[in-house]
């Protein structure tokens, strides 16, 4: 067990969340797959159905007072997130579906229009396929080249690889802020400021970021920046596109229809102005509602708390993962979060969650949507991912249960 002093008491922490309380359809569960969804607090779960039972009506559009009740909670959301992230207005703060929607929004919108035959996109060898793909098709469909900055062996992001990479006919560089198999933290204030120094804009795709370290997209100085509620203890369904007011302006509307014009005739269209314009038919209403909540609930805790536990908790599932023999762990041992891809043995990975998942430990396994990163790799891995609930007897029941996999595939 451990013998450091966590910051945090994750005990408490989980008695927030119905997920981890004794019910009937329940079971007594160790979850880590926190990477690809965490948990909802009674809180986030109590605040969309209270607004479903007592405030429901559509936004911006209503001449009753339920209505414009709905339409302050769901512009209280925006002013939220703005806050959180430190947006200069809620205005740079567009609700989405999640980080997917978000970063082709941009590819759409912004690349469609600006992105010319013989510009050059460069993203890196850790992307997710959310900020993978999006700008694959754009390069496809405007004649642009998709350049690829490479990891390291160790998985990190060398800075003199991307000054090699930059050009004047560079436009963008689209970056996880934390890789979600690696774990990868990477140093998104000085890329973009790379990416500024040679012309281009930067995209951070903060999906794994936004409820474990503090993000701010002033310090950051970003273009545009990505995250999903459901990571972050919020909805599903729900997420946000930042992006500097200059560029909403420039940019035109990724879909159409209700809620996103000023006038129609026909003979010409007058566009909304942002967010609104950007935000076609009904929003997300209840789901950014709940996202208010979930930003709430991290504060209520402290971001830098958080991220000083999440580090600590880190530095412990490194230490512990080192005596299981036959594991071998991918990405670096300094600059990550609580995010472990690992092979064990020449156990396939989906043997190893299967085992895990009968005693009681939930974990992911597979390619995690990050195709190009895990050829690189090697194939598929298995992966642990940490959130605020978890604590070191979670780390040392995963340990446990993965020396139990060796012994029922026959290793000594």
């Amino acid at each position: 067990m451990a013998t450091m002093p966590f910051i945090l008491n994750a005990e408490e922490i989980r008695k927030q969340f119905p997920f981890f309380q004794p019910h009937p359809e329940m079971r007594n569960l160790i979850y880590l797959d926190n990477a690809a969804t965490t948990q909802k607090p009674y809180a986030v779960i109590e605040a969309v159905s209270h607004f479903w039972a007592y405030h429901n009506a559509n936004v911006h559009r209503g001449g009753h007072g339920v209505g414009a009740r709905a339409s302050e909670l769901y512009e209280a959301a925006r002013e939220r997130v703005a806050r959180f992230i430190n947006a200069r207005e809620s205005a740079e703060v567009i609700f989405t579906r999640g980080t997917t929607e978000s970063i082709n929004l941009v590819a759409f919108s912004w690349g469609e229009t600006f992105i010319q035959p013989g510009d050059e996109i460069i993203v890196t060898e850790l992307e997710h396929h959310a900020n993978l793909l999006p700008w694959m098709r754009l390069a496809e469909r405007r004649g642009a080249r998709l350049r690829v900055w490479p990891i390291t062996d160790e998985g990190t992001l060398e800075l003199e690889t991307l000054r090699a990479l930059l050009n004047e006919r560079t436009r963008l560089v689209a970056v996880s802020h934390i890789s979600n198999v690696l774990g990868v933290i990477t140093p998104v204030a000085e890329i973009c400021r790379l990416a500024h120094a040679a012309g281009a804009l930067c995209l951070v795709d903060a999906a794994q970021s936004v409820a474990h370290i503090p993000v701010d997209v002033q310090a950051i100085d970003c273009d545009f920046l990505a995250f999903s509620g459901h990571k972050a203890y919020g909805p599903t369904g729900i997420g946000v596109l930042y992006a500097k007011r200059a560029l909403l302006e420039q940019m035109p509307p990724y879909q159409v229809g209700g809620g996103m014009v000023q006038t129609v005739r026909w003979d010409r269209i007058r566009w909304a102005e942002p967010p609104a314009k950007f935000e076609a038919g009904t929003p997300p209403i209840g789901e950014a509602i709940g996202l208010h909540a979930a930003l709430d609930f991290i504060d209520s805790i402290g971001r830098e708390a958080i991220a000083t536990y999440e580090h600590q908790l880190t530095e412990y599932a490194l230490e512990r993962l080192q005596e299981v023999p036959g594991l071998r762990l991918f990405g670096p041992r300094t600059h990550r979060a609580g995010i472990f891809a690992f092979t064990l043995e020449d156990i396939h990975p989906h043997d190893i969650a299967t085992v895990l998942d009968s005693r009681d430990i939930a974990i992911r396994a597979g390619q995690h949507c990050a195709h190009p990163l895990s050829e690189r790799l090697g194939g598929p891995t298995a992966r642990a991912s940490l959130a605020i609930y978890n604590d070191a007897a979670h780390i040392d029941a995963l340990v446990d249960a993965l020396h139990h996999t060796r012994k029922v595939f026959g290793y000594a």
